[in-house]
């Protein structure tokens, strides 16, 4: 495991490691066994039930998740398609790995998609566009502004679906399927970043980085919303960035970065 890898996998969420939990209750009921053993592997990746570059061995989790191997392997192959699993040739599956160069690479992806889109769905927006942003950008505002404290997979599922409502008029199924990738794959890092910012002085006030994004996104100022959304996208990447050289100068390791 390289120092990019440790530093990462130490503030995968703790509580979750070791266990199968179960998907949001929210979520709409999988409709079959396939979509029902895919939704909980990804659950177990993202939250750190399994860890990355963990075996995935078809013969065990059929027996954790109550699916026949053909079920399974379905399953894992929706994860390969969200590169949240890779295939090793005849020897087997393994959860994805998560390191910098990952999310560096994860993070200019998205960016160069996702600020484009961006651009074209205000160009082309109309007042349903704006409607269901402003329905979106409430539920999300309502979960960060919580006197409890965030829940992260509430705030995940509103945050998904106020990413979704802001480029939903750019006209390209192509960018919303790769973009859809890209999410589900940046989650992981999302939730270090979240534990992250719970045990350590980085601190980032995500619900004014939205409120700035949603501001200029309704006022049809594209240019000013494309900038607003690559500062929110790259903070993420730039907060583990900066705890992973505090964490390799404390360790006295040299700088991956």
């Amino acid at each position: 495991m390289s120092a990019d890898d440790a530093t990462l996998n130490a503030y995968l969420p703790v509580a979750d490691q070791g266990a199968s939990s179960s998907p949001a209750a929210d979520e709409e009921t999988p409709r079959t066994q396939v979509e029902r053993a895919y939704r909980s592997l990804r659950h177990d990746i993202i939250h750190g039930g399994r860890l990355p570059g963990e075996r995935l061995k078809v013969e065990h989790l059929r027996q954790e998740y109550g699916v026949g191997a053909g079920t399974l392997r379905e399953a894992l192959a929706l994860l390969l398609s969200d590169a949240l699993v890779t295939m090793e040739g005849q020897r087997g599956y393994r959860v994805a790995r998560i390191s910098l160069q990952d999310l560096r690479d994860l993070t200019d992806t998205r960016v160069m998609l996702e600020t484009h889109a961006l651009r074209q769905s205000i160009r082309h927006g109309d007042d349903r566009w704006e409607a269901q942003l402003v329905a979106a950008f409430e539920q999300l505002r309502v979960i960060e502004c919580d006197d409890n404290g965030l829940d992260p997979v509430l705030w995940e599922q509103a945050n998904q679906r106020f990413h979704h409502a802001l480029i939903a008029n750019c006209g390209s199924a192509w960018t919303h399927h790769l973009l859809g990738v890209l999410y589900r794959h940046g989650e992981r890092y999302r939730h270090v970043a979240i534990r992250l910012g719970a045990v350590s002085k980085l601190h980032r006030d995500v619900h004014v980085e939205h409120v700035n994004i949603y501001k200029a996104a309704v006022a049809r100022q594209e240019a000013r919303a494309a900038l607003a959304l690559e500062s929110h996208i790259r903070l993420t990447c730039e907060l583990l960035m900066e705890h992973a050289q505090r964490f390799d100068q404390r360790n006295d390791l040299p700088s991956r970065i």
